[in-house]
């Protein structure tokens, strides 16, 4: 099947409240890396109210607590929706705030607990230290294995059952600063702490996603033709197991 006849479209969910680090800078990653391969991209910002309709992938950005709850309650309106949308095998990416409340829940310090839409069998509580600084995770899916990005958080997230981890730290602290873990994966559902944006210097994972989206899409496997990633990797690659 040839590139330049595909399609994938992108939902990204509540992008005015939640675009905190650059986060915008992953749809933009997505987007021109399809469309130089002459891959049609359909783009839908979801705001507050809007109904959300079916789609390849899924973004959600990280935000503040303020937003996060504002956030949390459209969500849970289309739990059901969501969930459906994930077991019918439509890739979904969370960040920092996006990532927990893909979750069963987040409880701040102070207020009430924010119900995720249980997406990954996990759950976040606040911690008392924040986590900022470079990270590197080791992978067991991509190529190269490493992940890199930038951590600022305080929420410590566990994963149960059949949810796992993106990998194994090498460099910062992760779900909780305890396990030796980063982000969380069950069926095409990623999450993540990594900012900065996390696609522009993972050029490798934006194409397993966007690999993904096209297989929910045409129900086959589809190999991307290879794009000239000699910046990106070099950026990639200055900062892999480099410290904050």
């Amino acid at each position: 099947m040839e590139e330049r006849n595909l399609k994938i479209s992108i939902g990204h969910l509540y992008p005015r409240l939640l675009n905190l680090y650059g986060d915008m800078g992953n749809i933009i990653t997505l987007t021109k890396r399809c469309e130089w391969r002459g891959i049609d991209v359909e783009y839908d910002p979801i705001g507050v109210g809007d109904r959300i309709k079916e789609h390849d992938l899924y973004f959600i950005g990280g935000g503040q607590d303020k937003q996060q709850q504002e956030v949390a309650g459209e969500l849970y309106k289309n739990k059901d929706f969501l969930i459906s949308e994930r077991d019918k095998n439509a890739v979904f990416l969370g960040i920092c705030g996006g990532y927990q409340l893909f979750g069963h829940y987040y409880q701040p310090f102070e207020g009430d607990k924010l119900l995720g839409i249980s997406l990954m069998d996990a759950y976040t509580v606040a911690g008392k230290k924040r986590f900022i600084g470079n990270v590197t995770v080791e992978t067991n899916f991509l190529t190269p294995l490493t992940l890199v990005g930038f951590e600022n958080h305080s929420g410590l997230t566990y994963l149960q059952g059949d949810t796992k981890s993106l990998g194994k730290l090498k460099v910062g602290n992760g779900n909780n600063g305890q396990d030796g873990m980063e982000g969380g994966r069950y069926k095409n559902v990623f999450g993540t702490y990594l900012h900065g944006s996390l696609l522009p210097k993972n050029p490798h994972f934006a194409d397993y996603l966007i690999e993904l989206a096209l297989e929910k899409r045409y129900g086959e496997k589809i190999k991307l033709s290879k794009l000239d990633d000699e910046l990106e990797l070099m950026t990639h690659n200055s900062l892999v197991g480099k410290a904050y």
